[in-house]
């Protein structure tokens, strides 16, 4: 069952661009901002109880998640159908999935705005384009206690003007302004959730038991023995309405300290090789609509 929030807003497609674009000069401390980069501008999908890495072919079997991206992902999923389907991504080619907990707020389901998905290189030695069909989980979603703050935690980005009207704008903060549970931001500023994927594959398996021990999170630069291969830094930014009150705030995971989000790369996989090649691998910072192989 795949469920559309009743009363959820949805952000036009050029708003959402807007959004993110205000936004992506700014991640949290210790991410590297510098770095290579590639962003695609994603808006709110659906909602439903299904997780098809960690309960394939088991629907309502997991916690309620909120999906961005590929527009059909449910418990059912393969790649083969997941290639089939559109997207919510400002970037065509890009039909990954990628969900995280749904956020509720006084029993009541929130929709993010929009999602910021970041494609960033940090090792020295240059990346390979994920393979086809590959899945990953970051983050502990059974997590009762901080996580650390390389992986996932909150934040919140201030309302700024423009020429085009309001934009959020993540503000340069100091380490103390991120949180691993929910802040209370201010009515002008939007709540961000943010979750950083591990940037080692182990360059043979495309998962693993628990989804995570064939992935790694490089260190200096470098990628541990085990996990040879440098791959994009995956970074997921859900970006919430202002006026959240966090008190009432909790994942469905359980609690706030439970952030996780889930990957399947099914993007066209020449759309992929072409921005890695062409931003991450060049040293280019690529803005959303940069690089499009499509018409190569």
């Amino acid at each position: 069952m795949l469920v559309i929030l009743a009363g959820v807003r949805r952000v036009p497609a050029l708003a959402v661009l807007l959004l993110v674009l205000a936004a992506a000069p700014a991640l949290g401390a210790g991410r590297a901002p510098e770095a290579p980069f590639f962003i695609s501008a994603c808006a709110f999908s659906h909602q439903a109880p299904d997780d098809p890495i960690v309960y394939p072919g088991r629907p309502h079997r997991s916690h309620d998640h909120t999906f961005v991206g590929n527009v059909s992902t449910n418990a059912f999923s393969t790649v083969a159908s997941l290639r089939k389907a559109g997207t919510s991504c400002s970037r065509p080619g890009d039909t990954a999935a990628y969900w995280a907990p749904t956020l509720y707020v006084d029993g009541t389901p929130r929709a993010p705005d929009a999602a910021t998905i970041y494609y960033r290189r940090l090792t020295t030695a240059p990346v390979q384009p994920f393979p086809p069909g590959l899945r990953m989980i970051a983050g502990n979603s059974h997590a009762v206690t901080p996580q650390s703050s390389a992986v996932t935690y909150w934040g919140c980005a201030v309302l700024k003007e423009s020429f085009y009207g309001p934009l959020r704008r993540a503000r340069p903060s100091p380490p103390a302004a991120y949180s691993s549970g929910i802040p209370a931001c201010s009515s002008y500023a939007s709540l961000q959730l943010e979750v950083a994927f591990p940037d080692c594959w182990n360059g043979k398996t495309l998962d693993s038991g628990n989804h995570k021990s064939h992935m790694a999170y490089s260190s200096g630069g470098r990628c541990p023995a085990g996990h040879p291969v440098p791959v994009p830094a995956l970074t997921l930014v859900y970006t919430y309405p202002p006026g959240i009150d966090n008190a009432d705030a909790f994942l469905a995971s359980g609690g706030q300290f439970s952030g996780h989000a889930d990957f399947i790369n099914t993007w066209n996989q020449r759309d992929l090789d072409a921005l890695v090649r062409e931003c991450l691998n060049s040293g280019r910072q690529c803005s959303v609509g940069a690089v499009s192989s499509s018409a190569r």
